[in-house]
């Protein structure tokens, strides 16, 4: 099978459950390794989501943090880029660099296209919520305060199929989010040969021949990020590079290695 660029596909392979606890030992020893690195990543994460927060609260918004919050936890295989990126250096015995780092994501042209794909479904995330909103709460919905919001949500017929409806969406968005996600960053990284669309594909391919321990992965993913982002975002200190270091060992057992490539301890 060609890919777009005319080359050779991706080989992907079938992997168990215990593939995802080896992978997350790995990502743990990887942190434990470069623990500075991974929580200064975890840090700007984190102030990231704490920053959207103070945003919409300056501006009257409160009511938006909690689709907010859920929202920004997908465009977290972007952000953790830089942590497959630190797994890789390890991997092959380099020592950890952020000029590495930069340089390598410099050089992947198509990571750009990944990125916008992760951003466009974050839109597409916030407006299905005002919709959703407009819908089932009325066209001129605001809220005043967070607790307001909740108030009406979990207290009204209205409120909690917007509940439903909504979490209903949301995790099919981030199905899909996750199934184009999880190995095309770490592969784009990897391979200077492959186009974002051959990664996507990869990525999907991935996640449909291996259901079971890839849903799981996304299940640990989603309820990680949840307790994490609670002490306002504090535990992404740890999660965040725990998760993506996990992420690039776990690529390494869904795609084959090129002969050419460098043999994996």
């Amino acid at each position: 099978m060609a890919s777009v660029s005319g080359k050779s596909d991706p080989v992907v392979l079938r992997i168990s459950a215990a593939d995802v606890v080896e992978a997350l030992g790995n990502g743990l020893r990887d942190f434990r390794a470069m623990p500075l690195y991974g929580l200064g990543f975890g840090a700007i994460y984190a102030a990231g989501g704490l920053a959207i927060l103070l945003s919409i609260t300056a501006l009257g918004m409160s009511y938006l943090a909690y689709p907010l919050a859920a929202g920004f936890a997908l465009i977290g295989p972007f952000l953790a880029a830089g942590l497959y990126e630190l797994s890789r250096q390890r991997e092959r015995g380099q020592k950890p660099s952020l000029r590495g780092i930069w340089s390598t994501i410099r050089s992947r042209g198509e990571m750009g296209w990944m990125a916008f794909v992760t951003i466009f479904i974050f839109v597409m995330w916030m407006y299905q919520v005002r919709l959703l909103m407009a819908v089932f709460l009325g066209l001129n919905a605001s809220f005043s305060t967070l607790q307001q919001f909740m108030t009406v949500v979990l207290t009204t017929n209205a409120g909690l199929l917007f509940l439903l409806a909504g979490n209903i969406i949301g995790a099919a968005l981030s199905l899909i989010l996750f199934s184009l996600t999880v190995v095309s960053f770490p592969l784009l990284l990897d391979r200077d040969d492959v186009d974002f669309v051959t990664a996507m594909i990869t990525s999907v391919r991935s996640v449909v021949m291996n259901p079971v321990p890839m849903i799981g992965w996304a299940l640990v993913i989603v309820v990680l990020m949840v307790v994490s982002a609670l002490p306002f975002f504090l535990g992404l200190l740890i999660t965040l590079p725990v998760l993506g270091h996990t992420t690039w060992h776990l690529y390494r057992r869904l795609v084959a290695a090129r002969p050419s490539d460098p043999a994996v301890a």
